[in-house]
């Protein structure tokens, strides 16, 4: 049995929403559908009309596109609380990338129409819409960065030591449970599974991680990072 959820209170608890007044969220809420994705279920294809954007409730989806050659590029790695679609859906072009999911997920889909009447009626939550979208755009430009300009081993390092997971942590020891299998963090970071692979050996040699299955153990994260 599905679990339900009280869409207006989940969209209250997102940063997105955070200051957003109760009547304003009742009324996102009303263009708001849940939808559950089972995993490898496709959300949307590249050239599909962006009618609006999901929210990821648990689960996690992949936002990928496919190479002349046929080999799968990931862009991103949406998890619970993130969000995606809100550029393309402004633009009002199609997606250009298509939405899997990589595990059972609950998603929202917030419809365009209750976004835009939104941002007419509250310029305060249209300053937050293109806060998110600058900050995603950040992201992007510092993807393109690390390609061009770092070393496989400092992509793979730069991963494991991302700012978000260090102040959860606080600790000079952490342990990172990647989120989805090694091919699809590999394609994420710009690397063949073979190279991530490679680098992740490599590193255990060196005493600076342990691989355990999915979870990562750093012993000393300054150690880690001085590799670089």
């Amino acid at each position: 049995m599905k679990p339900e959820i009280k869409v207006s209170a989940f969209l209250a608890n997102l940063p997105l929403f955070k200051e957003i007044d109760r009547e304003e969220i009742e009324r996102v809420a009303q263009g708001t559908r849940v939808v559950h994705a089972e995993r490898g279920q496709v959300l949307f294809h590249k050239g599909d009309p962006a009618e609006g954007f999901y929210l990821v409730v648990y689960g996690q989806v992949k936002l990928a596109f496919t190479s002349p050659q046929g080999a799968d590029k990931v862009v991103e790695i949406v998890g619970p609380g993130m969000s995606f679609g809100e550029a393309v859906m402004f633009l009002d072009k199609p997606y250009v990338v298509y939405a899997q999911a990589l595990a059972d997920s609950m998603l929202l889909h917030v419809s365009r129409s209750a976004v835009f009447q939104e941002v007419e009626r509250n310029p305060q939550f249209a300053r937050k819409m293109l806060g998110g979208l600058s900050r995603r755009l950040h992201g992007l430009v510092s993807d393109v960065e690390a390609y061009s300009l770092r070393s496989g081993a400092q992509r793979v390092i730069g991963y494991l030591l991302r700012d978000d997971l260090l102040a959860e942590s606080g600790s000079k020891a952490v342990s990172v449970t990647l989120p989805t299998n090694k091919g699809v963090i590999a394609s994420r970071l710009n690397l063949t599974p073979q190279h991530f692979s490679r680098i992740l050996h490599e590193l255990t040699e060196a005493g600076l991680i342990r691989v355990d299955g999915r979870i990562v153990h750093v012993p000393d994260v300054d150690k880690l990072r001085a590799y670089e």
